[in-house]
């Protein structure tokens, strides 16, 4: 469990939070990982965004715990996972969390939803553990050149920023909440999404030692997530994508994606962005719990 010092500050009812040990040998790399349970019925694991954390599902959950048990993870180095110095933030060392959240509380018959890095990693676990997945619906994968990046011009100044030798530890480490605010906003069609309440946990948990490290090792490996799309044609479980109509991606990366998964299906949302979540939890609740 987090420390009273670095305890989250938004509370979803029904919630319980959670903690996976590293395992014992030679995985030094690895740090405790904490989760979110709440629900009955077959797990559900949920995988969030870039620069997010487990609460960024706070409205989905309540509408999906009746038909599931859900699992919200704080990916490696995220939300309260605990920040290991010198651990990689590829695509490969974070599907590992997954997969470890996967087999050390043993789930079996798992639909792993994600959103956005989460979507990726999504396909990507589902691909290396079959026998495990029931299910995979990728929420606006991001594995794609550029990412936030496409969501303004601010978003483009701070990554660059966050990207350059020298100087991008400081820029990761210099989060003003105005400009926070602008590059999450760029992600949504309906600005009041983005509730000041989990703006300020975002914040809280970016200053958390540490993290500013974490945050530029994960936009430093973006390459990595795209390459993942190699792995997608491996996926045996059914999957659904799901794209916001005005997602950063472009039409064609959505093709490029149906062409990997041609038996997928897929659903365009209109007047939603990247962070469907946020936007439209009750679209996604709908999806779900009609294959529940």
């Amino acid at each position: 469990m987090p420390s009273s010092e670095s305890r989250p500050t938004i509370h979803i009812p029904g919630t319980t939070s959670h903690t996976i040990a590293p395992r014992a040998g030679r995985h030094s790399s690895e740090g405790t990982l904490r989760y979110l349970r709440a629900g009955t019925g077959a797990p559900l694991v949920l995988l969030h965004t870039v620069r997010t954390q487990a609460e960024h599902f706070r409205s989905l959950i309540p509408l999906i715990a009746d038909q599931y048990t859900v699992y919200a993870l704080d990916l490696p180095g995220m939300g309260y996972s605990e920040i290991v110095p010198g651990a990689s933030y590829d695509e490969p060392a974070m599907r590992a969390g997954v997969e470890r959240l996967l087999t050390e509380l043993d789930l079996h018959d798992v639909t792993l939803v994600g959103e956005s890095m989460g979507a990726v990693l999504a396909l990507t676990a589902a691909a290396d553990l079959p026998e495990r997945v029931r299910r995979v619906v990728a929420v606006n994968t991001y594995d794609f050149p550029g990412g936030i990046a496409r969501s303004s011009l601010i978003a483009r100044v701070v990554v660059a920023g966050v990207l350059t030798p020298g100087v991008g530890p400081v820029v990761a480490g210099v989060e003003p909440k105005p400009v926070v605010r602008r590059i999450l906003q760029g992600g949504l069609v309906d600005k009041t999404a983005l509730r000041e309440d989990y703006l300020d946990e975002l914040l809280r948990v970016g200053g958390r030692p540490g993290y500013p490290t974490v945050a530029r090792a994960v936009y430093q490996n973006m390459p990595s997530l795209i390459a993942a799309r190699a792995r997608y044609p491996e996926v045996k479980a059914p999957v659904h994508l799901v794209y916001g109509e005005k997602d950063w991606s472009r039409p064609s990366d959505r093709q490029a994606n149906k062409d990997l998964l041609p038996a997928a299906e897929f659903t365009q949302v209109p007047k939603a962005g990247h962070f469907i979540a946020l936007e439209r939890p009750d679209l996604l609740a709908g999806l779900l719990n009609a294959v529940a």
